[in-house]
């Protein structure tokens, strides 16, 4: 039986993982929209696939532009079926050490851009019943480090916006996966921003380096996209998929230490609640005495 064609939507399509995403989708014989900030790094793929590559330029930062570039996609090709919410940045440096541009430069693209994207083709899935969203996540979005800081509360806020949005869109037939990579040859060493280091973080900054060039393990995108290949062929596509090894083994080890922190501290927590009246006046103007956290 051929397997129907399907339609992509891929963001940060010119380069790393995203690129590998829309070449693997286009050797499938699928139809690709690859969104890039500048359309001559496709140029290549075009020649190669001119009536199933669609390339358009778009800043996922600018949620006007996101709606106007997906109703484009949808005109043209007549539909989405896999969205792959891969456009990121990376931007390294202490807690401490991040200015608010860092901070918030860092959070448009990696969560409002992925936000606006979802926004943008919801209304398109909904209403043909069907669709996956991919979102590129990271293995730093289940354990951080220092130096990752505003890196890995990026990637927490996707995973806690995703996890609701996947309870919604299941209603319509809309499927959702976090894909969580450790690491890969790509340019996002090499064009990620680093904060104005303190000198008082010298000493851990050197070690951190350290770790980093003994520990890492950094693989062929080649590998990613033939995950991402089996998943959105999966009749029954997982939540959260780990691309990787070392980082499938990070992520049992944190859990687990987690685990056994809970339960250490488990009696602590359980006498934190017991249920007891509505105090008085609680709700009678629509308003709450004190905050709850």
């Amino acid at each position: 039986m051929t397997q129907q064609t399907r339609i992509w939507f891929i963001t940060g399509a010119s380069k790393g993982l995203g690129y590998a995403f829309a070449r693997a989708a286009l050797e499938a014989g699928d139809r690709v929209i690859a969104v890039v900030r500048t359309i001559s790094t496709l140029e290549s793929l075009e020649k190669k696939y001119p009536d199933s590559l669609l390339p358009l330029e778009l800043d996922v930062r600018s949620r006007e532009s996101v709606f106007t570039v997906v109703k484009a996609a949808v005109e043209h090709f007549g539909g989405l079926d896999i969205i792959v919410n891969n456009a990121g940045a990376m931007t390294l440096g202490m807690v401490e050490e991040l200015s608010e541009d860092d901070a918030r430069s860092l959070m448009e693209t990696n969560f409002f851009g992925a936000l606006w994207v979802c926004q943008a083709v919801l209304p398109y899935l909904r209403e043909q019943g069907s669709g996956h969203i991919i979102q590129v996540s990271s293995i730093g979005a289940l354990v951080s480090g220092p130096m990752s800081g505003i890196y890995s509360a990026s990637k927490f806020a996707l995973e806690g916006l995703s996890e609701a949005l996947a309870k919604e869109a299941a209603s319509f037939g809309v499927k959702l996966t976090m894909v969580e990579p450790g690491g890969y040859w790509t340019d996002m060493y090499t064009t990620m921003s680093l904060s104005h280091p303190i000198e008082a973080y010298g000493p851990l900054r050197e070690k951190m380096a350290k770790q980093y060039s003994e520990g890492s393990v950094d693989s062929d995108p080649q590998l990613a996209a033939e995950a991402l290949l089996k998943l959105v062929g999966s009749e029954d596509p997982p939540l959260r998929l780990i691309l990787g090894s070392m980082v499938f083994d990070v992520a049992i080890n944190t859990y687990e230490e987690r685990v056994n922190t809970w339960k250490q501290w488990k009696t602590v927590s359980r006498a934190a609640e017991k249920a007891i009246p509505a105090p008085e006046g609680y709700g009678e103007s629509g308003e709450q005495n004190d905050s709850s956290n």
